[in-house]
């Protein structure tokens, strides 16, 4: 059977990854904060936005406008978009989260069907994990969540965020959510300068490079270059 594919929207990055993400598959984006896994996940959906493809912003710490103004300086009309029923703004309380869950999607079911929904971005999951003191409750929440997205059939982008340089605990938290694939962000020091840079840990039913590429920010959002990086 044919892997229907989805782009990411991400310049450079679908050539390394057979043309995109699986479509209706659950992709984690994970980095240290100011990598890039908010405007990673806005240009997903704007990508969408473009095709036609309606897209959902799921956040429990971005404010609606602070966000549309900040993605205008990459010439992502947000509000545009809201207007042609194409994008979605949703922020939810730790309270409303977990209703959420109880009610099995609700106000979220509703939207997802209204506009059509193909892709959502929920940033970021770590916040989502802090809802819950145990890990048993954290497991069996972040199992509904995933029953939730599966049922919505759209493709998702969850972001996580580490305060660790050291990626192997994003890698065991990525693995207990059973995502369908891992791309890490750095934006880490080397020889006192910044060095940007992705690595793709993994993606089922794709075949993916063992090389890390160099990331770049631009006025038209983030991009990968063909350039291999040694962190």
């Amino acid at each position: 059977m044919k892997i229907v594919r989805v782009s990411s929207g991400i310049p450079g990055l679908d050539k390394l990854v057979q043309s995109g993400f699986k479509k209706n598959s659950m992709n984690l984006i994970a980095g240290e904060p100011g990598a890039g896994k908010t405007i990673f996940g806005i240009q997903f959906l704007v990508e969408g936005c473009r095709k036609g493809e309606a897209g959902v912003y799921i956040t429990f710490e971005e404010k609606k406008q602070k966000l549309y103004e900040n993605m205008a300086t990459f010439g992502w009309d947000l509000e545009k978009y809201e207007k042609q029923g194409l994008f979605r703004f949703l922020e939810y309380t730790p309270e409303q989260v977990k209703k959420l869950l109880v009610e099995g999607g609700g106000v979220v079911d509703a939207l997802v069907e209204k506009i059509k929904a193909k892709r959502i971005v929920i940033d970021s999951i770590s916040s989502f994990s802090l809802l819950y003191e145990d890990e048993l409750t954290k497991k069996e929440a972040a199992l509904s969540l995933f029953d939730l997205i599966e049922k919505w059939n759209c493709t998702a982008v969850l972001t996580s965020q580490s305060l660790s340089a050291d990626h192997e605990s994003i890698i065991d938290a990525a693995l207990e959510f059973e995502v369908d694939s891992i791309i890490i962000l750095y934006h880490s020091k080397k020889q006192g300068e910044r060095v940007r840079a992705m690595e793709i840990l993994k993606m089922r039913g794709t075949k993916i490079p063992s090389k890390t590429f160099g990331l770049k920010f631009s006025d038209e959002g983030i991009s990968i270059t063909s350039d291999t990086v040694k962190l």
